[in-house]
Protein backbone atom coordinates (compact mmCIF):
# COMPACT_ATOMS: atom_id res chain seq x y z
CA UNK A 1 0.00 0.00 0.00
CA UNK A 2 1.47 2.99 -0.77
CA UNK A 3 2.11 5.57 1.67
CA UNK A 4 -0.24 8.70 1.68
CA UNK A 5 2.30 11.22 0.47
CA UNK A 6 3.00 8.93 -2.70
CA UNK A 7 -0.16 8.71 -3.61
CA UNK A 8 -0.74 12.39 -4.13
CA UNK A 9 2.00 12.47 -6.28
CA UNK A 10 0.04 10.24 -8.60
CA UNK A 11 -2.82 12.98 -9.01
CA UNK A 12 -3.65 13.53 -12.58
CA UNK A 13 -4.06 16.86 -14.42
CA UNK A 14 -7.81 15.97 -14.49
CA UNK A 15 -7.88 15.72 -10.26
CA UNK A 16 -6.18 18.98 -10.50
CA UNK A 17 -8.52 20.77 -12.36
CA UNK A 18 -11.45 19.11 -10.59
CA UNK A 19 -9.91 21.18 -7.45
CA UNK A 20 -8.74 24.28 -9.13
CA UNK A 21 -12.56 24.60 -10.36
CA UNK A 22 -13.83 23.75 -6.67
CA UNK A 23 -12.13 26.31 -5.72
CA UNK A 24 -13.26 29.12 -8.03
CA UNK A 25 -16.96 27.90 -7.48
CA UNK A 26 -16.42 27.86 -3.46
CA UNK A 27 -14.71 31.32 -3.60
CA UNK A 28 -17.86 32.03 -5.61
CA UNK A 29 -20.27 31.02 -2.76
CA UNK A 30 -17.59 32.11 0.02
CA UNK A 31 -17.90 35.49 -1.43
CA UNK A 32 -21.24 36.29 -2.42
CA UNK A 33 -23.24 36.73 1.05
CA UNK A 34 -20.63 39.50 1.85
CA UNK A 35 -20.81 41.03 -1.93
CA UNK A 36 -24.57 41.34 -1.08
CA UNK A 37 -24.18 43.35 1.70
CA UNK A 38 -21.11 45.22 0.58
CA UNK A 39 -23.43 46.20 -2.40
CA UNK A 40 -25.93 47.98 -0.19
CA UNK A 41 -22.97 50.16 1.35
CA UNK A 42 -21.58 50.28 -2.50
CA UNK A 43 -18.39 48.86 -1.18
CA UNK A 44 -16.26 46.08 -2.68
CA UNK A 45 -14.02 42.78 -1.41
CA UNK A 46 -10.77 45.28 -1.04
CA UNK A 47 -13.51 47.22 1.46
CA UNK A 48 -14.08 43.72 3.05
CA UNK A 49 -10.58 42.81 3.00
CA UNK A 50 -9.60 45.99 4.80
CA UNK A 51 -12.49 46.28 7.73
CA UNK A 52 -11.46 42.07 8.09
CA UNK A 53 -8.16 42.72 8.88
CA UNK A 54 -8.12 45.59 10.78
CA UNK A 55 -10.90 43.82 13.22
CA UNK A 56 -8.51 41.40 13.85
CA UNK A 57 -5.82 43.41 14.79
CA UNK A 58 -7.47 46.59 16.50
CA UNK A 59 -4.74 49.57 16.00
CA UNK A 60 -2.77 48.16 13.59
CA UNK A 61 -1.17 50.49 11.17
CA UNK A 62 -1.20 51.07 7.04
CA UNK A 63 2.01 49.75 6.70
CA UNK A 64 1.03 46.40 8.42
CA UNK A 65 -2.05 46.90 6.62
CA UNK A 66 -0.53 46.82 3.35
CA UNK A 67 2.00 44.04 4.20
CA UNK A 68 -0.94 41.94 4.70
CA UNK A 69 -3.19 42.79 1.74
CA UNK A 70 -0.08 43.20 -0.62
CA UNK A 71 -2.39 45.86 -2.38
CA UNK A 72 -0.50 49.09 -3.27
CA UNK A 73 -0.58 52.74 -1.44
CA UNK A 74 -2.73 54.01 -3.33
CA UNK A 75 -5.52 51.11 -3.45
CA UNK A 76 -5.50 50.98 0.08
CA UNK A 77 -5.46 54.87 0.42
CA UNK A 78 -8.83 54.72 -1.80
CA UNK A 79 -10.28 52.06 0.09
CA UNK A 80 -9.84 53.65 3.48
CA UNK A 81 -10.67 57.08 2.78
CA UNK A 82 -13.93 55.85 1.88
CA UNK A 83 -14.57 53.96 5.01
CA UNK A 84 -13.39 56.68 7.23
CA UNK A 85 -15.31 59.54 5.20
CA UNK A 86 -18.53 56.70 6.22
CA UNK A 87 -17.33 57.00 9.04
CA UNK A 88 -16.80 52.77 9.75
CA UNK A 89 -12.70 53.26 10.40
CA UNK A 90 -11.19 55.92 12.75
CA UNK A 91 -7.38 57.04 11.65
CA UNK A 92 -5.21 58.19 14.67
CA UNK A 93 -1.90 59.55 14.96
CA UNK A 94 0.51 57.10 16.35
CA UNK A 95 1.57 57.48 20.39
CA UNK A 96 5.47 56.93 19.17
CA UNK A 97 5.95 57.60 15.69
CA UNK A 98 3.73 60.85 14.79
CA UNK A 99 3.80 59.65 10.89
CA UNK A 100 2.11 56.49 11.63
CA UNK A 101 -1.61 55.93 11.18
CA UNK A 102 -3.31 53.57 13.52
CA UNK A 103 -6.50 52.18 12.23
CA UNK A 104 -9.60 51.11 14.02
CA UNK A 105 -13.23 50.01 13.72
CA UNK A 106 -15.85 52.25 14.77
CA UNK A 107 -19.10 50.94 16.39
CA UNK A 108 -20.42 51.24 13.10
CA UNK A 109 -17.68 49.75 11.36
CA UNK A 110 -18.00 46.43 13.92
CA UNK A 111 -21.32 46.22 12.64
CA UNK A 112 -20.41 46.03 9.04
CA UNK A 113 -17.28 43.51 10.36
CA UNK A 114 -20.06 41.34 12.10
CA UNK A 115 -22.66 41.40 9.18
CA UNK A 116 -19.93 39.93 6.75
CA UNK A 117 -18.64 37.63 8.86
CA UNK A 118 -21.88 36.44 10.16
CA UNK A 119 -22.60 35.12 6.67
CA UNK A 120 -19.08 33.86 6.07
CA UNK A 121 -19.16 31.94 8.94
CA UNK A 122 -22.34 30.20 8.37
CA UNK A 123 -21.70 29.30 5.29
CA UNK A 124 -18.29 27.93 6.27
CA UNK A 125 -19.76 26.03 9.54
CA UNK A 126 -21.99 24.27 7.31
CA UNK A 127 -19.75 23.19 5.10
CA UNK A 128 -17.47 22.34 7.93
CA UNK A 129 -20.15 19.81 9.50
CA UNK A 130 -21.40 18.14 5.76
CA UNK A 131 -17.45 17.26 5.61
CA UNK A 132 -16.39 16.48 9.25
CA UNK A 133 -13.15 17.03 10.83
CA UNK A 134 -10.71 15.03 9.05
CA UNK A 135 -11.88 16.87 6.17
CA UNK A 136 -11.55 20.10 7.85
CA UNK A 137 -8.07 19.54 8.63
CA UNK A 138 -7.01 18.37 5.67
CA UNK A 139 -8.68 21.36 3.91
CA UNK A 140 -6.29 23.92 6.46
CA UNK A 141 -3.51 21.87 5.18
CA UNK A 142 -3.82 22.02 1.74
CA UNK A 143 -4.81 26.14 1.85
CA UNK A 144 -1.23 26.51 4.10
CA UNK A 145 0.76 24.89 1.54
CA UNK A 146 -0.64 26.85 -1.37
CA UNK A 147 0.21 29.59 0.73
CA UNK A 148 3.60 31.34 -0.25
CA UNK A 149 6.36 31.36 2.60
CA UNK A 150 5.84 35.17 3.60
CA UNK A 151 2.18 35.36 3.38
CA UNK A 152 2.69 31.27 5.46
CA UNK A 153 4.46 33.64 8.35
CA UNK A 154 1.79 36.33 8.15
CA UNK A 155 -1.22 33.73 8.06
CA UNK A 156 0.58 32.20 11.27
CA UNK A 157 1.09 35.39 13.04
CA UNK A 158 -2.59 36.13 13.05
CA UNK A 159 -3.41 32.47 14.08
CA UNK A 160 -1.20 32.66 17.29
CA UNK A 161 -2.35 36.09 17.82
CA UNK A 162 -5.38 34.27 19.06
CA UNK A 163 -9.55 34.98 18.70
Amino acid sequence: MAERGEALLFLTDEQLRKGIEAMFFAYRGFTADPDRILEEYGYGRAHHRAIHFIHRAPGTTVTNLLSTLGVTKQSLNRVLRTLIEDGLVESRVGRQDKRERNLKLTEKGDALERALSDAQRARMRAAYRAAGPVAVQGFRQVLEAMMDPEMRRQYQSLKESGS
